[in-house]
């Protein structure tokens, strides 16, 4: 459904993407996954067509992302932090979202809106809203289109628990659709159940993309977060491994 090919990208000196290939399809659940400033966010602004690459190639379903916009309706995005109008109103987003962009099916999507409780507060002003609303009204939008790839930007950052149960249980509803949906987080006991592949990028490089079936077998680890911590040492060295990993309070592995 995606693919990527001798993507590249520098800011200046820094070179954010160099030379990424890579293939997604139907009914995956992939993981990106790299320290900080690894190019991850790079890689999916040039998905969304907010960042230029400097060369390369994108293609959405064979259409290539440079030439036309419309690939976007195909794709739901939720962004680390949302960032909307203060003054507008939650149910005025929705309804100005629903004025610009055709559902795929006809109808919106309203699983999320419903199980966020979101109709409640459709009458207050998008300044008013909590860090974690903000994220509940990101994540319902994501979904609200029905798009056939999604792309998750942290997407249970400033959760509450419950919150994120709610959403894990709609990644894994809509991987049962064959939908492809990317996911970013630095909190890998998150992804757990949820995905299919691995992709590690780190200083703008892809390291590997590779089944979750594949890494199980080659590192003779289950739990993701030690599958990567494993797979840090072996391509970051030890010294490296140590500067980007932290252990939370459960035991799981945060990449910095």
């Amino acid at each position: 459904m995606i693919r990527i090919e001798q993507l590249n990208k520098k800011f200046k000196k820094l070179e954010a993407l160099n030379g990424i290939n890579a293939v997604f399809n139907n009914g995956e659940v992939v993981a990106l996954i790299g320290p900080n400033g690894s190019g991850k966010t790079t890689l999916i602004k040039s998905l969304l067509g907010l960042v230029r690459p400097d060369s390369g190639i994108i293609e959405v379903n064979g259409m290539p992302v440079s030439n036309e916009p419309g690939y976007r309706s195909q794709i739901g995005y939720m962004p680390q932090i949302g960032r909307y109008p203060d003054n507008m109103k939650v149910g005025q987003l929705f309804r100005m979202m629903e004025d610009i962009r055709p559902c795929q099916h006809g109808k919106p999507d309203t699983e999320l809106l419903d199980a966020f409780q979101l109709t409640s507060i459709f009458e207050k002003p998008m300044r008013t809203l909590s860090g974690g609303t903000r994220q509940k009204v990101s994540a319902a939008l994501a979904f609200y289109f029905d798009p056939a790839i999604l792309v998750l930007d942290e997407p249970t950052a400033g959760l509450d628990p419950l919150s994120a149960e709610l959403l894990k249980r709609k990644i894994l509803q809509e991987k049962k659709k064959n939908k492809l949906i990317l996911i970013t987080s630095h909190i890998l006991s998150d992804l757990d159940d949820l995905i299919t592949h691995i992709l590690y990028i780190q200083e703008g490089q892809l390291q590997f993309l590779k089944s979750l079936q594949e890494l199980r077998k080659q590192t003779g680890e289950e739990k993701i977060s030690r599958i990567i911590a494993y797979l840090m040492q072996k391509y970051s060295g030890e010294q490296n491994e140590k500067s980007n990993l932290a252990i939370s309070n459960d035991g799981s592995i945060i990449i910095k």
